[in-house]
């Protein structure tokens, strides 16, 4: 069975993705992230980059992923430097690269930020510039088939984003979920694990 890597936004809590993993049939490797939300520093993790060697050091053998926000990100970054790794990619409410204030998306970093002041990764001064990382330019590489789930009426990801990722990924397909937001994982779980389903077998 192919591993399910699970990868949550910047709130970086582990059970995130559990309401949609727990309905699916899949070895499930949940992720946090040391250095952002609750969750304590570590050793030798002081950026987004260090976040994605974290993903990249358990990518062994082919593996599924399925991130959402900041998760996003982290699993764009690791499919364009192991691309042969991946077999199937599921990306919620994103940037994934893209410019998202461009697209009318709401910038969450401040608030994020004021929200956790203890996290120590926000702290670090390549924080802004990292997360909004424009690789639409690369992402246009990308040829593994890809899923996009959009709530529509996230204000921090909308719709418009999804469809910016649609036009530069050959391989993928947008799913739109109505009255979907930023958490739709969690609100429609059952829908967003369906979805997963169809797409991973």
């Amino acid at each position: 069975m192919t591993k399910t890597l699970f990868l949550p936004g910047a709130t970086a809590d582990a059970s995130y993705w559990r309401p949609v993993a727990d309905l699916l049939d899949v070895e499930a490797m949940h992720f946090s992230w040391p250095g952002l939300g609750n969750e304590p520093g570590a050793e030798g993790v002081e950026s987004i980059h260090d976040l994605v060697g974290l993903v990249l050091a358990t990518m062994d053998q082919p593996v599924d992923i399925v991130a959402q926000s900041l998760g996003g990100l982290i699993a764009i970054m690791a499919v364009l430097q192991k691309p042969e790794y991946v077999r199937r990619l599921v990306l919620a409410v994103t940037s994934a690269g893209v410019p998202v204030g461009d697209l009318g998306g709401t910038d969450w970093r401040s608030n994020h930020i004021r929200r956790f002041p203890d996290a120590p990764i926000p702290r670090s001064p390549t924080w802004l510039r990292d997360t909004s990382i424009d690789l639409s330019e690369q992402i246009a590489s990308i040829q593994v088939p890809t899923l996009l789930l959009w709530g529509d009426e996230d204000p921090i990801s909308p719709v418009a984003v999804g469809e910016r990722l649609r036009s530069l990924m050959p391989q993928s397909a947008l799913q739109i979920i109505p009255g979907g937001h930023h958490d739709l994982a969690q609100t429609h779980a059952s829908l967003v694990a369906g979805f997963i389903r169809k797409h991973l077998i």
